[in-house]
């Protein structure tokens, strides 16, 4: 939640200043300390913090740029603007070079120094605002949040754990839907590349013309319709993390230009001749068989083994059905909305979601969970709330693409349904953007 500065410190030789600026402050509510040099101010942050200082440029004993090199040197955390006379900008702008937030020139009226001290307050919430995210998304996605008892996976969990500082490459394998995504995000998110992107791009999902110039970005007048120049994912990912899913889909010509990054740590834009450094980790992950795929001919033996450094294989839902209760619990926190009954479930539930075979393996299960919610009035989810068709789904073997575009469009409808036509609610209830919503709606042709 955003807030305000509470107190300030104010450094000022002139007494008139040092009283007037600290009328107008007690008037906005903030708790304010006057000093009349930076010894004095010095002395007092030793016993107090705050939030922010207010600093004149030239003081007698000593000066504000000579304070802000010591508050510095004492790891202090205070917010500092500057406040010079006219003929001192240079000095104010030295002290921005040294830390300094902002500056504000002297005389000034009693709203020009109000609203800079607001803008020095917004900046430090959206910095606040930025740290929190980032703690939320680190927790979200750190080794503790993946959710499993079975040994396979936490053997799989010990080994990222080990190579997420390093620069190596991963192959992550595995079935459509077992969490491959969620295992790179968790070695990006618990790596020193944290603080730098993230970026997914699904092989398979893009027209083999296009990828060239999505992965490697082109140049102004590459071909025809490029207007102008393009980054492409491997420059956006620089001094983070780039994700290949379903690698195995990759054309051979592409495969020779990943080869290459891997090896060079280099790329070329389309229509462009010169070549230029990343500093990119290469995570990738399939659900084919790349050894048959390397004797069918369709996969490179040389990128294969670059790819190949750590590789991490994460079973099929159906071989590790003893994480299916945590799941349950974990999906029933994740999308029940906030206010609601929290939910339980009836043994009957559990134990078909146990003979059930997961073609679509955790996902599949995480679209049922959320539909089933969602059809839910009781607080107490039973087999009245699975999908009409749930108990057939045994002996109907359809792609799992194709049956989660079903599922999905069947909980946006029913979603709908239960807020009589209201989108807003809809999206909260379904737990996805409303633009999010409008997009799906148009892509499955829902009215």
């Amino acid at each position: 939640m955003a807030t305000g500065f509470k107190n300030i410190l104010l450094i000022d030789d002139e007494e008139n200043m040092r009283h007037s600026l600290s009328l107008i402050l007690d008037q906005e509510g903030y708790e304010v300390a006057a000093v009349m040099n930076g010894r004095q101010a010095l002395s007092i942050l030793e016993d107090k913090t705050f939030d922010l200082i207010l600093c004149d440029i030239r003081m007698p004993e000593m000066d504000g740029v000579t304070f802000l090199k010591k508050f510095y040197k004492k790891n202090y955390e205070s917010i500092i603007i500057m406040m010079s006379a006219y003929g001192n900008i240079d000095t104010a702008i030295k002290a921005m070079k040294l830390g300094a937030y902002d500056y504000i020139s002297k005389p000034f009226k009693s709203d020009e120094i109000l609203l800079t001290i607001k803008k020095a307050e917004e900046r430090e919430n959206l910095k606040n605002e930025n740290l929190r995210l980032r703690e939320e998304v680190r927790r979200e996605y750190s080794f503790e949040n993946i959710i499993t008892c079975n040994n396979k996976i936490k053997e799989a969990f010990n080994a990222i754990k080990k190579l997420a500082p390093y620069k190596l490459s991963v192959l992550i394998t595995g079935e459509s839907g077992t969490g491959k995504e969620l295992f790179a995000k968790a070695i990006h998110h618990n790596s020193p590349r944290a603080n730098h992107p993230f970026i997914a791009l699904n092989c398979g999902a893009i027209p083999k013309e296009l990828l060239e110039t999505e992965l490697f970005g082109h140049a102004k007048g590459a071909f025809s319709g490029a207007i102008s120049s393009k980054k492409g994912l491997f420059e956006e990912a620089d001094k983070g993390t780039i994700f290949l899913d379903e690698i195995g889909d990759l054309p051979l010509d592409l495969q020779v230009k990943l080869l290459r990054v891997l090896q060079e740590e280099e790329i070329r834009k389309v229509g462009e001749n010169k070549t230029f450094h990343i500093d990119v980790r290469v995570i990738a992950a399939t659900a084919k068989d790349l050894k048959k795929e390397l004797e069918k001919k369709l996969f490179r033996e040389d990128i294969f083994f670059r790819l190949n450094g750590v590789s991490i294989h994460i079973p099929p839902l159906r071989e590790r059905k003893e994480d299916i209760p945590l799941l349950v619990e974990h999906f029933i926190k994740k999308h029940t909305v906030k206010g609601e009954k929290l939910k339980s479930v009836s043994r009957k539930f559990l134990k078909q979601l146990h003979n059930y075979h997961w073609p679509g393996n955790v996902r599949e299960l995480e679209n049922l969970m959320q539909r089933s919610i969602i059809m839910n009035e009781s607080g107490v989810l039973t087999t009245t709330d699975f999908p009409p068709d749930f108990n057939k789904r045994e002996i109907t073997i359809v792609p799992f693409k194709k049956a989660s575009r079903k599922l999905e469009k069947e909980i946006i409808s029913t979603a709908l349904q239960k807020t009589n036509g209201n989108r807003k609610e809809a999206a909260e209830m379904i737990g996805i953007s409303y633009r999010s919503l409008m997009y799906k709606m148009k892509e499955y042709k829902i009215l």
